[in-house]
């Protein structure tokens, strides 16, 4: 009699203590470890992941630092709620598009790219350029580079103000609102 409560004891406990964990995954995926190479590519029916030339299939839906979630089973990619899309956007990959870490989506043929697009197919030997779908938060470089240098001018007026060797504080609030400003569209 002791055994059969000791087994319910210990089966309740595991159950317990995989709770957490199946209601990450229903939330939309793990986070995941990756290098610049890593790419999650649709193939075959299924997501795997590929650093360089090797592939690993996936056991549960990932979910990248740029919070884009990836369904390893269907392939249907989570984009994050931001301001042109406030709801977020969802598309699901065909066989050889891939999601980049940063969270763009490669797209293999035109007839995915049109159909993530929500546009008329395409004939299958249509031309085409490589259509990236790009993740949250992208901004061109040339874009980057100029809202770091004007940060980076904001903050030495701050250093400025902020060395005279005056006994009272300076008034920084407009730089500070500027900066945040900044750090916003860096995002």
């Amino acid at each position: 009699m002791a055994m059969p409560r000791f087994a319910l004891a210990l089966l309740t406990a595991a159950c317990l203590a995989s709770t957490p964990r199946l209601a990450a995954a229903q939330a939309g995926g793990f986070p995941i470890k990756t290098t610049p190479r890593t790419q999650f590519v649709m193939m075959e029916g299924e997501v795997v992941r590929r650093d360089g030339g090797q592939t690993a299939h996936l056991a549960q839906n990932v979910k990248l630092p740029s919070g884009v979630k990836i369904n390893y089973k269907n392939g249907i990619v989570e984009m994050p709620a931001d301001k042109l899309n406030p709801k977020g956007k969802k598309i699901t990959l065909r066989e050889g598009d891939y999601v980049r870490v940063d969270g763009g989506v490669v797209f293999a043929t035109p007839a995915s790219a049109s159909a993530a697009q929500g546009a008329a197919p395409v004939a299958p030997d249509a031309k085409y350029e490589k259509l990236v779908q790009h993740g949250p938060g992208y901004a061109e470089p040339a874009m980057q580079v100029s809202l770091l240098n004007k940060k980076i001018e904001l903050l030495n007026q701050k250093i400025s103000l902020l060395s005279q060797g005056r006994n009272d504080l300076p008034d920084t609030k407009s730089l500070d609102a500027q900066l945040a400003e900044l750090d916003e569209k860096l995002k």
